[in-house]
């Protein structure tokens, strides 16, 4: 079905894999088909959590596609970048709680992309950076705000400015990436933790994202106001009613994600 990307549906996980080996750069045609399968994913109701990773060992995504960009002329360029953008967002705020499983080289557009994920898991062999500055350009998919929100305004500067590339372990101690597994390993953490999430009640699930995304933007007496409504929506949730019986039955909860 598609010839960028490819998707493999595992119970109630879904896996996408960047499928433009060794480097897996993000073109126009890629984000086309990961916009329509996260549209499909969305229509899948037996899908819970979503994974991202990137085909082969040598990159997760090493940035956008340079040799389409250099022949895009400023125009052409600008619909290249609110394809992305959108797409992105999209990912971002996809209802389902997402992984970024990190392997390789995350550069660029690729580390744009993984900052949209809900989770960072890296493989030890893994580097992150954005180095638009040495192309004369900065990051355009969202970096320069989601970086600093993420690693805070100077480790942002200090990234963009600089160009410069960090390791796992680095991007580990800056709160980048939640944890860092060995190479061989990766897929199958990325897989455990989205069992652990998959287990969760869908509602609330959905709720707490939404909360989290919608209030970081918003001051905070606006954030919390928002706060309620997610938790009042939650709350009404048939699962609400299932999690405090079996709570006060000292028993574990049945969710059906209603």
């Amino acid at each position: 079905m598609f010839e960028t990307i490819k998707v493999e549906y595992e119970e109630k996980v879904a896996v996408i894999k960047l499928n433009r080996p060794p480097m897996n750069p993000l073109n126009s045609k890629l984000f086309g088909e990961l916009e329509a399968a996260l549209d499909d994913l969305c229509a899948r109701k037996e899908i819970k959590v979503l994974i991202i990773t990137g085909e082969g060992d040598k990159a997760f995504a090493a940035g956008a596609d340079v040799g389409e960009m250099a022949n895009l002329s400023p125009f052409e360029m600008y619909f290249f970048c609110k394809k992305s953008r959108d797409v992105l967002f999209k990912l971002e705020n996809l209802e389902l709680p997402t992984i970024a499983a990190v392997n390789g080289y995350a550069l660029g557009g690729g580390f744009e992309l993984a900052l949209c994920c809900d989770f960072r898991i890296a493989s030890e062999n893994a580097k992150f950076g954005l180095p638009e500055i040495n192309l004369g350009i900065i990051p355009g998919g969202g970096g320069t705000q989601r970086l600093a929100r993420l690693a805070g305004v100077a480790k942002a500067k200090e990234l963009i400015y600089l160009g410069e590339i960090v390791d796992a372990a680095t991007a580990e101690k800056m709160g980048l990436v939640s944890k860092v597994v060995p190479a061989g390993a990766l897929l199958d953490e990325a897989k455990e933790m989205a069992k652990k999430l998959a287990g969760k009640p869908l509602v609330a699930l959905k709720m707490a994202k939404v909360a989290i995304n919608t209030g970081v933007n918003q001051d905070i007496s606006s954030a919390l106001k928002f706060e309620t409504h997610a938790f009042l929506t939650a709350f009404s949730s048939e699962d609400r009613v299932e999690g405090m019986k079996a709570f006060l039955e000292k028993r574990k909860p049945n969710f059906t994600d209603r």
